[in-house]
């Protein structure tokens, strides 16, 4: 048995479960998400206790792996309608600026255009000043994955820094090609 889906998901008292024909949705203050499980585990709900249990139907080796991961993604959404996610992202490099205009992001990052990214409705993106992209939302995935789509247009550059990085992310620099010679 998978040592994480063993634990109970514990329930807060303003959240909402109901699991109907192996769909979990869980409605909270700041929304609702619902997901779809594997039909390798079993998932119920103890309104008493307010815990949600997760059991494999079979000891198999991939049942064991759908167990964990199912007990982790109804964990993240039970922290998402409570207390949301959030990504932080900053620029650096000169002439390197972010800004929201309307509901788009626009980017400038040294290319010989601006780069413009349409906003998520599901999510919230602010630019609390130009070198820093805060992003927040209720599912752990979409901002993840909208954070990890902002970065990539221009990852931290590893001899000069340049580029767009996550807040305390560290960016080891390479000595540039001529700097070992004498």
């Amino acid at each position: 048995m998978s040592r994480i889906g063993k634990r109970p998901v514990v329930v807060p008292p303003d959240v909402k479960v109901n699991i109907e024909n192996r769909t979990v949705v869980i409605e909270g203050p700041k929304g609702k998400l619902s997901y779809q499980h594997r039909p390798e585990v079993a998932v119920e709900f103890d309104p008493v206790n307010r815990l949600i249990h997760v059991r494999p139907a079979q000891e198999t080796r991939w049942t064991k792996a759908f167990h964990g991961l199912t007990r982790a993604l109804i964990q993240n959404m039970v922290i998402g309608v409570t207390q949301g996610y959030e990504k932080q992202l900053e620029i650096q490099g000169v002439g390197y600026l972010a800004a929201i205009v309307g509901n788009e992001l626009h980017l400038r990052l040294g290319f010989a255009h601006e780069v413009h990214i349409p906003l998520p409705a599901d999510l919230t993106v602010t630019c609390p000043d130009p070198q820093h992209i805060v992003i927040r939302g209720i599912d752990k995935q979409r901002v993840g994955e909208f954070a990890a789509e902002i970065r990539a247009i221009r990852k931290a550059d590893p001899y000069l820094g340049k580029g767009i990085r996550y807040v305390g992310e560290v960016v080891r620099l390479k000595e540039r090609k001529g700097a070992g010679k004498k």
